[in-house]
């Protein structure tokens, strides 16, 4: 990877990447990049890679039936300007476009300027250079796909045509627009409505609207996206320790004050009513206090039965008179 010195700490992710996958980083002077990448819209920074493998006709299709999907083809017919040639393959690879299929001369060149326009999309997409353009759409003619060309003057507009089932949409150049030769292989043509001053779109531009309504036609899914390094992969099977945290997470809370417990074998239902509490006595420590048992038996009455009288616990305190007198002969003797 080359990078100019100036650049390298705006650059410090990017060169941080690089190193953990072990890609060599080679400082170099701007006027030299310049000169490697053949235009000066770098941003500082370029690849070494190797030269691009170009597919064919037999692999776009085979791509479409990868992907168990009808075959969904841009066909660029002599455009002009990279800049525009970047701008489609970025739109055509977002809409899901099995591949795109160009001319070998009286074509834009896939330059540096083409490649940063389309931000990435020719290292996703199929690119399809063919010498002869006509005769690469009696091809696709053979294998069943419909070509529809772009065309100010057509009859009907893009809306109101089928777009669905096996396609290829032809784009012509920014001056002249389809080529005689490709204009005969064509079997439908459409336009885009305009309703200002301006009467023609810019070709990208045209060619954008026009896949993308033939995405809408087509049903629009979004095709799932790849996983990478960032994202999480999918879920581990739980292992022992996990399985048995998520069984102990699993089992019943014990009751609370509020939800009564389960009654035993020895001990009858309790009632579905609330009881009052018995008072509690009033001395400590003595035979006539009641046991635990003894208080839940008296809680636990029958819904049916009419409610009990609560118990004199006065009754079972021990005779307290005798401390009384007591009390008043120490005062009659301080008297």
């Amino acid at each position: 990877m080359l990078v100019v010195p100036q650049r390298r700490a705006a650059l410090e992710q990017l060169v941080l990447h690089a190193t953990r996958l072990r890609i060599p980083i080679v400082e170099v002077e701007g006027g030299t990049l310049t000169s490697i990448a053949g235009f000066d819209g770098h941003q500082g920074v370029a690849v070494v890679v190797e030269p691009r493998s170009f597919a064919t006709i037999a692999d776009v299709l085979g791509r479409a039936e990868e992907r168990a999907e009808t075959a969904f083809i841009l066909v660029l017919d002599s455009l002009e300007d990279p800049q525009n040639l970047g701008t489609l393959l970025r739109s055509a690879e977002a809409a899901g476009v099995h591949g795109v299929v160009f001319p070998t001369r009286r074509q834009a060149p896939l330059s540096p300027a083409a490649v940063k326009a389309s931000a990435g999309a020719v290292e996703h997409l199929l690119l399809c250079p063919v010498d002869d353009l006509a005769g690469a759409l009696a091809d696709l003619h053979v294998h069943g796909v419909r070509v529809v060309g772009s065309e100010a003057g057509a009859p009907l507009t893009a809306r109101e045509t089928d777009l669905r089932g096996p396609l290829a949409i032809v784009v012509g150049s920014e001056g002249q627009g389809l080529g005689p030769a490709v204009r005969r292989r064509c079997d439908a043509f459409v336009r885009i409505p305009m309703r200002g001053a301006i009467g023609s779109l810019n070709a990208a531009v045209a060619g954008s609207i026009l896949l993308f309504e033939a995405v809408a036609q087509r049903g629009g899914e979004e095709r799932p996206r790849q996983p990478d390094e960032s994202e999480p992969g999918p879920e581990s099977p739980p292992t022992a320790h996990e399985s048995e945290s998520a069984s102990t997470a699993e089992e019943p809370a014990p009751p609370t004050a509020e939800e009564p417990a389960p009654p035993t074998s020895d001990e009858p239902a309790p009632a579905a009513t609330r009881t009052k509490r018995p008072r509690r006595p009033r001395a400590s420590g003595t035979a006539a206090e009641t046991s635990p048992q003894a208080a839940d038996t008296t809680a636990r009455t029958d819904t049916d039965a009419p409610a009990q009288p609560e118990a004199d616990y006065d009754a079972l305190l021990p005779d307290a008179t005798p401390a009384k007198p007591a009390r008043r002969r120490s005062s009659s003797k301080r008297a």
